[in-house]
Parts: structure tokens; sequence; C-alpha cells
């Protein structure tokens, strides 16, 4: 089962940095990298720019269109106004069906700001002791995941330390 996370990082560059690290990990077998995006909001700039990561075949993997629609109802719903807020509401509905609830929304909206970034990443086969000591040093919050409640509190405390 693949998992779905949500990282916010304290500089725009920080996804980039651990989705490189993830990368290296990938390629030593470590963890699968079906699918994902990294969003980051420069100082100075109006909105973040997103990006897709790209070339990935997971069985899983999400299309781009997912990413899209999920992005405009993360980052750019304020700017919009009422007249979309109906349609928005539903696809907030649909974004249900893969664990992407209004308190993630809220969530995202809130810590990702100017100067941040963020790695939305589907993942599967993750030998967490092993990235766990790969990522140590890198600053990071996870926002969310789609693991239970047990298993999001044991990898939010394997980072914590």
């Amino acid at each position: 089962m693949a998992t779905l996370t949500a990282l916010k990082f304290p500089t725009a560059e920080g996804a980039d940095y651990m989705l490189s690290t993830l990368q290296d990990l990938q390629k030593q077998q470590l963890i699968t990298i079906e699918d994902g995006a990294v969003v980051s909001w420069s100082i100075g700039a109006k909105k973040p720019k997103t990006r897709q990561l790209a070339n990935l075949t997971g069985a899983g993997a999400l299309n781009g269109a997912f990413w899209g629609m999920l992005f405009g109802l993360l980052f750019f719903v304020p700017f919009f106004g009422l007249a979309v807020g109906a349609a928005m509401g539903a696809l907030a509905g649909h974004f249900a069906d893969y664990g992407i609830d209004d308190n993630f929304i809220k969530q995202v909206r809130d810590k990702v700001t100017v100067g941040t970034s963020a790695l939305f990443l589907l993942t599967s086969g993750a030998v967490l002791d092993k990235i766990v000591e790969a990522v140590k040093g890198q600053q990071f919050e996870i926002i969310q995941t789609n693991l239970s409640k047990e298993q999001e509190d044991q990898l939010r405390e394997a980072f914590a330390e």
C-alpha cells in the first residue's frame, strides 16, 4: 500500500533538498517514490511555484490533474472569489477519497507560506530506520500522512529523535 505524505520545510529550498536525499535512497532500494510534487514559495513571490515529479511510472502514480487540482485547491482558492466556491467545495469532497480532508487543506494553507516549501509524496516500501538516519539534520515537519494514527505517531516520533 502506498503512503501519501506531506512535509513542510522552513526554507524555499528545503523540499528540493529532501527530494534529492530520498531519490538517492530510492537508488539504494530503501524507498519507492511512486509520485510526488514540490511546492516552493520564494520570498518576494506572489504565489508558490509547483512542480510535479517527472518520469515516475509506479503502478499507483497519480496523474498531473490530481496535483494540479490539489494545488489549485490549496493555494489559489482565496484569489478565486465566491463564484468558484461551490466547485471547490465539490472538489474538496473528491479529495476526501484520497484521505485529504478539510483539516489537511487548512493545515497546508496555514503552514506553507512565503519563504517555505513542501514536498508531497506517494511512496511505498520505505525502510524507516535507514530513512530516518539519512534525513537527520534536515529541518521539516510532517503535515500529514494517510497512515493510521498509531503509524503516524510512530513516524513523527522516529523523525523527532
